[in-house]
């Protein structure tokens, strides 16, 4: 498999951390770059809410630019961007590109605008955001055109197969984002209507990788080194984008890499997946502060559990944890230690 290319950089194994709000923030993306992950991507910044941020008076606390943050150690790193409005994309790209905005705190440059034109969520579809955008190509090409005019940094775009069963467009939705200027493009097989089931079909992403001359990279249903395997195969992909994969197991992008350099690959220890665990609540709490992060960390710690014997009562134990000491307890509880 060749190199992925993003801009300037290049990333062997094309392996790329999905954008996930709520799950893949900066102490998540430093565990999956840890493990393999060459390429992370923000949770969802909308462009409006910065954009009104910025303008808003000094004493107004800022929410969505620590979004945008950025640490030496997960980069190379995208930021995410959604809205439906070109003015509003444009001027959000640039102050993500020049980091000249109030609350920015990043120790790299971003590597890239990813437009998202894939979310399916109730909130976002009905502001014709996200998802939403696949049935107005002609706005989604304009925003992608504004955002590329306005930064030298590479656009992406992250799409579906579609919108419903009867308007599976990815294609030429993609014919029309590449013809707009987007640099690559990220294809999800289920099209909005389905959210995540039944099955992320490969046939729609190995449509989008004929159909354009830029590069295609696939996400959807990759848990193991062997999906990525088959995708690769049935697509023709230039990369892979993992989600709900790395949930609980940061370790995949191990596995994969391991495929992809022939060397035996050792699955993590019950204990290693729980000291793991407990590595990530603690850097959540570290960030966010101890309600917050707890309270974040808390559905992660179900995660790291799934397929342990005892899980179940580890997990309803976990509901009621109040402290990284509780969360210890109960999780070394599982695997017999103290």
């Amino acid at each position: 498999m060749a190199p992925l290319k993003i801009g300037a950089r290049t990333l062997p194994h094309g392996l790329l951390l999905a954008p996930m709000a709520g799950v893949s923030d900066a102490s998540f993306r430093l565990l999956c770059r840890r493990a393999g992950a060459e390429y992370t991507v923000s949770e969802m910044v909308s462009a409006k809410a910065l954009c009104f941020e910025q303008r808003a008076r000094a004493s107004v606390p800022v929410r969505t630019a620590p979004l945008a943050d950025i640490s030496k150690e997960e980069a190379p790193m995208a930021i995410q961007l959604f809205g439906s409005e070109s003015d509003f994309m444009r001027e959000a790209a640039i102050l993500l590109e020049t980091g000249e905005y109030r609350g920015a705190k990043r120790e790299a440059a971003p590597a890239a605008i990813d437009i998202n034109m894939g979310c399916p969520v109730h909130k976002v579809v009905s502001n014709n955001e996200g998802s939403a955008l696949m049935r107005d190509p002609d706005r989604a090409a304009a925003i992608v055109r504004a955002v590329k005019d306005a930064v030298k940094l590479p656009v992406t775009v992250k799409i579906r197969a579609g919108w419903d069963e009867s308007s599976k467009n990815a294609p030429e939705f993609a014919k029309r984002m590449e013809a707009a200027g987007a640099d690559l493009i990220t294809v999800h097989g289920r099209t909005r209507q389905q959210f995540y089931a039944p099955f992320s079909d490969n046939r729609v992403i190995a449509a989008v990788k004929r159909a354009v001359k830029i590069p295609v990279v696939g996400n959807g249903d990759l848990f193991s080194a062997e999906d990525v395997r088959r995708m690769r195969e049935e697509t023709a992909c230039d990369g892979v984008m993992i989600a709900r994969g790395a949930m609980g197991n940061p370790f995949l992008f191990s596995e994969i890499v391991a495929m992809d350099e022939g060397t035996p690959y050792t699955p993590p220890t019950d204990k290693e997946r729980i000291d793991t665990a407990l590595f990530h609540a603690a850097d959540m709490v570290k960030r966010k502060g101890e309600r917050t992060g707890l309270a974040e960390a808390r559905k992660h710690m179900l995660w790291y559990c799934k397929g342990l014997r005892g899980a179940s009562a580890a997990r309803e134990a976990l509901t009621h944890a109040r402290s990284l000491d509780e969360f210890r307890a109960v999780l070394y509880a599982l695997i017999g230690m103290k």
